[in-house]
Order: C-alpha cells, then structure tokens, then sequence
C-alpha cells in the first residue's frame, strides 16, 4: 500500500535551518508530483511546495519563497524539504502528500517547532 514517511522535524532556533525527508513506498514514485503541506494550530492547510515527478518544475507559496527548497531523489524514492532562515510562523506539521488518480495520501507529518 502507499506509505508516506516524514522525518527531520524539530525544534530550531528563529533563523536556523532544517531539512524534511518523505520516503515514499508502494506506488511509482518517479511518475508521481510531490508536495508538502503544512497545517499549523488553528489555521488553515497550507500548500508549501510541490515538484513534478522529473524534478524540473517547482512551485511555492509565497511565504516560503527564497527560503525553502524542495528537491527529489528518484533513485531513493525520497522527496526532501530544506528550509532555511526559519521564522516563529513556519510552526506547523509538515505533511508530504501526493495524489494518485483520485485519491489523495499524506504521511503521518513531523513537527516543527521555531522558538528561541
């Protein structure tokens, strides 16, 4: 079955950097566009990033753009998420989702905490 599993969430300081992986499992995933997601407490989802299943085309949400990067590893079949300069209000769970025909899957998402 499908399996999406984040990693690399944490508690980082205003300004420092973290890395998210999302391995991937029980679908194709060199033929599959990635994102990732993120809902903080008592807000909305938020659609962070997404790359086609080649890698060549990234999208972003304005609020992260120049500071997060996301990139792919087909081989490993593994879609990661740097983030550097980290604010207080990119506290949130990150979810790695991507949709197949019409289903929608998410991983179980990992916690990231900003705060000095």
């Amino acid at each position: 079955q499908v399996q999406l599993v984040e990693s690399g969430g944490g508690l980082v300081q205003p300004g420092g950097s973290l890395r998210l992986s999302c391995a991937a499992s029980g679908f194709i995933f060199s033929s599959a566009r990635m994102s990732w997601s993120r809902q903080a407490p008592g807000k909305e989802r938020e659609l962070v990033a997404a790359i086609t299943s080649a890698g060549d085309n990234k999208n972003y949400a304005d609020s992260v753009k120049g500071r997060f990067t996301i990139s792919r590893d087909n081989a490993k079949k593994t879609v990661y998420l740097q983030m550097n300069s980290l604010q207080p209000e990119d506290t949130a769970v990150y979810y790695c989702r991507t949709r197949l025909g019409l289903l929608d899957y998410r991983g179980q998402g990992t916690e990231v905490t900003v705060s000095s």
